[in-house]
């Protein structure tokens, strides 16, 4: 009866059957010569029944010093944002209603009034992430008709997606000027007379270096619309903030890409922005009405969900608030004195492991081979492989780094509130190796 109150009668039903026939085979088999105990079937059943409802999506702590870890989910949510995406779930909400005037409203308009106030936009809209951004804007703006993009710019952008195939989904054209490594001003306006679009794709994960050159994109820009045709700029990242002031390289802002007159941008919501998994896409009335309209649009839209968080990290910028209630970052400018106090604060609780120097990653397909100092806690185990295999084993799961035969904990992308955690798990780990 504790089963089905737990897991409802068909699931206990079916782990019962399972294990029933798991017992019939072993004793046909000869592995086992007797019935078991009622008791044991019962155990049997329930670690079925745990295994099958256990959720596959979880929590971990991320010890490794990437702070944007594109498979550990990007960035952690500010507690605003997080407040206003469980209000949203909790409740009814006015996503598709208008209360001054009782009638159908539109869910587009969510985010968009603090988009233009904050860059300075004419119109914008906001979908579930940025690759559909791109291929939303493209198939609206560009179907069937020529797009000009830099040989240079045709990256992968992750998990096997390129653009030119976003490109080519959308329906336009492609017509790649330049070679991989030379872009000169005179290859795009050698092919602008037939376009309809030029398109700037930024190498947000790679960099190119040695016998380079691209034109600026204010340049491009100029060309572009002195033939009549407009820019749309994948910016990727979604910087907003200049993180040069980190002691960074310069990651390109979305304000950068407005003041350089590019007509429409689109950029993520979970990189640099520290949000949730948005696209965004912010330029022209004009253009962005067409965009709107776009039976695509429906199919990529963003949820009440997305639209809350999204809105709330957004006003953290208005506020000029994002470097202390943004998580990724107050992990980019905490201060490397304090990075260190935490991981000697760590060493002196567990009595094991040291400070030890280390570099942080920003990640996230930003800021390519760009790394800045950090300190970790640094461990001598036996086997650092099968050590950080336990790590992962545990509730909640630790994912650190090996480094010099030792494993590094970086308090850098530790959540403070991570601590007790981390330090109950280590102290676990240990003390079985004692």
């Amino acid at each position: 009866m504790e089963l089905i109150a737990a897991y409802g009668r068909p699931l206990t039903l079916d782990a019962l059957r399972s294990t029933l026939d798991e017992t019939r085979a072993r004793i046909k088999t000869g592995l086992q010569s007797v019935a078991p105990e009622m008791d044991l079937i019962l155990s049997h059943a329930e670690s079925h029944l745990s295994a099958w409802t256990k959720p596959t999506l979880q929590p971990v702590i991320n010890a490794t010093g990437v702070i944007l870890h594109t498979n550990l989910g990007r960035a952690p949510l500010s507690n605003a944002a997080i407040q206003a995406m469980t209000e949203a779930a909790r409740n009814y909400s006015n996503l598709e209603f208008d209360l001054e005037t009782g009638k159908r409203g539109s869910r587009l308009i969510h985010a968009e009034d603090v988009l233009k106030k904050l860059l300075g936009v004419e119109a914008a809209v906001v979908v579930n992430n940025n690759a559909s951004a791109v291929l939303l804007a493209l198939s609206a703006l560009a179907a069937k008709k020529q797009v000009v993009i830099a040989r240079s710019q045709l990256v992968e952008i992750g998990g096997g997606f390129r653009v030119p195939d976003v490109m080519k989904q959308s329906g336009a054209k492609l017509v790649e000027v330049g070679t991989t490594n030379k872009v000169r001003l005179s290859d795009y306006k050698d092919e602008l007379a037939d376009a309809v679009l030029v398109m700037r794709a930024h190498r947000s994960n790679f960099k190119m270096i040695g016998f380079t050159e691209e034109p600026a994109l204010e340049k491009i820009v100029e060309a572009a619309h002195k033939a009549g045709v407009p820019v749309v700029d994948d910016l990727g990242s979604g910087a907003l903030l200049d993180t040069a002031k980190y002691g960074l390289a310069h990651e390109p802002t979305v304000q950068e890409s407005l003041a350089a007159g590019v007509d429409v941008v689109c950029f993520s919501g979970d990189k640099l922005l520290g949000g949730p998994q948005a696209g965004i896409i912010v330029g022209k009335t004009e253009l962005i009405a067409k965009i709107k309209k776009h039976p695509l649009a429906r199919a990529v839209r963003a949820d009440k969900i997305c639209l809350a968080g999204i809105t709330a990290t957004l006003l953290h910028y208005l506020k000029d608030e994002a470097e202390r209630e943004i998580p990724i970052w107050k992990m980019i400018s905490q201060p490397l004195d304090e990075v260190k106090a935490r991981a000697e604060k760590w060493a002196r609780e567990l009595g094991a492991g040291q400070a030890s120097a280390s570099e942080a990653t920003v990640g996230g397909g930003s800021l390519p081979g760009e790394s800045f100092p950090s300190c970790g806690l640094s461990l001598n185990v036996k086997s650092p492989d099968k050590f950080l295999k336990k790590l992962r084993e545990q509730n909640p799961p630790v994912i650190a780094r090996a480094e010099n035969d030792k494993i590094l904990f970086d308090p850098r992308t530790v959540l403070p509130e991570q601590d007790h955690s981390l330090l109950s798990v280590l102290h676990s780990l240990l003390s079985e190796q004692k």
